[in-house]
């Protein structure tokens, strides 16, 4: 009996959350440890799809990293990075792409599609969803910038009843173009902002941030973030990430969070309870 009335208890503090969501789109960056084992995999498949049946309009950008680089080893390709980003080669242009769009996400697209959502698998290239040129001048081959989103093709797809999930890989800008390798934490950060969603998830490898005595710190704003940095307390592979955050609060985004992919229905416990489980950003 008590389990049935704590089980009750938990619907009861969901309700407030849902109604605040229904309708809205949330955007997912999907990657890291949610990827790393098959369970994990249609864990974070069974959180989506009731994320969409109950009314929220998910989108999911997701990126593939460690798998790519096993299939560079594979080949005797070198995997190279400079700044956290890849150094993306023609030859490993094509593995990227043969990976994210390839195996990745049809992967995903088919374990949402089992369980009950009509979930479309596409890359940036798709519409002209996501259009690039080259970072700092090409001096990272074919990983690329942003410099247009899409929006209406991706609007088209939601208000359809459709669940997109996006590679992110940005067209060229010629025809016959290999085609851009995005940052994934990037990728999503255009995409939350060109359609003004509610949120932002990025899953990580981690609790969420963590303040001077690695306790996690529940909220921040971008005036806390600068210090934090200031102080030394963020470095290394947050600050892009929550720069990333940052970028979408203050363009329309009502609030980012990190969140650890490696929790089991890690986006249902931060969406649909009163205590979540990583940190959100929001604007001043």
């Amino acid at each position: 009996m008590q389990k049935n009335t704590r089980v009750v208890k938990i619907l009861l503090d969901s309700l407030p959350f849902i109604r605040i969501f229904r309708g809205k789109i949330i955007v997912i960056k999907y990657g890291g440890a949610a990827q790393s084992s098959l369970e994990l995999k249609e864990k974070f498949a069974l959180d989506i799809v009731i994320m969409y049946m109950l009314g929220l309009k998910p989108v999911i950008i997701h990126g593939g990293g460690k798998r790519i680089n096993e299939v560079l080893d594979n080949m005797g390709i070198e995997s190279s990075f400079k700044d956290g980003y890849r150094i993306t080669c023609a030859d490993s242009m094509r593995v990227v792409e043969m990976v994210l769009s390839g195996e990745i996400n049809k992967e995903l697209t088919a374990f949402l599609n089992f369980h009950g959502a009509k979930a479309v698998g596409m890359s940036g290239k798709d519409a002209h969803l996501l259009q690039a040129k080259a970072k700092d001048n090409g001096a990272l081959g074919y990983t690329g910038e942003i410099t247009q989103v899409n929006p209406e093709f991706l609007l088209q797809v939601i208000d359809n009843g459709f669940v997109p999930v996006i590679a992110p890989i940005a067209t060229g800008e010629s025809a016959g173009h290999l085609g851009y390798n995005i940052n994934a934490d990037i990728a999503a950060c255009h995409i939350a902002k060109a359609l003004k969603a509610q949120k932002i998830i990025f899953l990580s490898d981690i609790v969420g941030v963590l303040d001077s005595n690695k306790e996690l710190i529940s909220s921040l704003t971008p005036k806390s973030i600068q210090t934090l940095e200031k102080e030394g307390v963020i470095s290394g592979g947050m600050i892009p990430k929550l720069e990333a955050c940052v970028d979408c609060v203050q363009n329309g985004v009502e609030k980012a969070h990190i969140i650890d992919g490696r929790v089991e229905h890690s986006l249902l416990l931060e969406l649909f309870t009163t205590q979540g489980i990583g940190t959100e950003i929001c604007n001043e």
